[in-house]
């Protein structure tokens, strides 16, 4: 097929259905599989419900409050599908995020993980905007949903970008901020590196549990082999007792790696790769733009 400017190119008026009653998350995507099946006849319905049930039960897909993109990649298809349901007595999709109203089931060719990758990116970032489930549910037509997708265009890249992959990060530092205050975020949250920012939100650097551990240890104590004469951890007592005194800006690691958000994604896999990095930073033309971190990079080119 040709090359898909805008994601809702996949969606034709005949695969929208404005308001339906049911209420239980199979009979929905079995409602979705058939209407794929309807006006795609050459669909195996079976296959492609065992493979998006099979993606459910191990990562539910609400991406946005309100919202669902069951998804799977099916070999040989001869291009994407896309069809839309709306349930304003919700669906439980057993996400932490809630029930989802809408509801948008995409199947794509396994051997385009390029465009799968874009076409997720641009839903989630179309339904970033919070009111946007409202406004598809308000709707009563598939016309009516198709021109709303329109004022929301932006045409898709012929390549997935760093942009089309990032995320906001979980937590972030200020350089001003004090070495407690990052020792509770990495203890608090999942983050094994922190961005660190000025108030302008500006990018000054990144402070990861490696560097709090060098931070901690004397270098003298690197070169010794034989390290049983220091006592109950005596480095990292010190650390702790001065941790209200001093500043992000002291421990914080100024040279990072970080590429912008329009390099085309590829280069974070190389990235990764060489550098063993576990998290990339993003910018906007030199501006913090936010993260693509390792583990969420493998899951959407390997099993989102």
């Amino acid at each position: 097929m040709g090359q898909v400017r805008h994601f809702y190119e996949l969606l034709p008026l005949n695969n929208i259905v404005c308001g339906s009653g049911t209420s239980e998350r199979d009979s929905l995507l079995n409602e979705l599989l058939s209407l794929l099946k309807r006006h795609h006849p050459d669909l195996d319905m079976a296959a492609a419900a065992r493979e998006v049930t099979a993606r459910e039960e191990l990562f539910p897909t609400v991406v946005a409050p309100g919202l669902a993109v069951p998804h799977a990649r099916i070999p040989g298809m001869a291009k994407p599908l896309l069809g839309m349901i709306c349930t304003p007595g919700g669906v439980d999709f057993k996400s932490e995020m809630g029930p989802a109203r809408v509801t948008l089931l995409l199947l794509t060719p396994t051997e385009d993980p390029n465009l799968h990758l874009q076409i997720i990116s641009e839903l989630a970032r179309v339904f970033s905007d919070t009111t946007m489930v409202d406004r598809v549910l308000a709707c009563t037509t598939p016309a009516e949903v198709l021109a709303l997708f329109g004022n929301h265009k932006r045409e898709v890249n012929s390549f997935l970008t760093a942009g089309d992959l990032m995320a906001p990060p979980a937590a972030v530092l200020y350089e001003t901020g004090t070495l407690a205050e990052a020792i509770r975020l990495f203890a608090t949250t999942k983050c094994g590196e922190l961005v660190v920012l000025d108030h302008e939100g500006d990018l000054r650097g990144v402070l990861a549990l490696t560097d709090l551990l060098q931070y901690s240890l004397p270098e003298h104590l690197l070169w010794m082999d034989d390290l049983s004469p220091i006592d109950r951890f005596q480095p990292f007592v010190e650390v702790l007792r001065s941790a209200d005194d001093t500043r992000v800006a002291d421990v914080m690691r100024e040279d990072f790696i970080s590429v912008e958000k329009s390099v085309p994604a590829i280069q974070i896999a190389k990235l990764f790769t060489m550098h063993r990095l576990r998290q990339l930073v993003i910018t906007d033309h030199g501006r913090f733009a936010g993260v693509v971190e390792l583990k969420a990079f493998c899951a959407q080119l390997f099993w989102a």
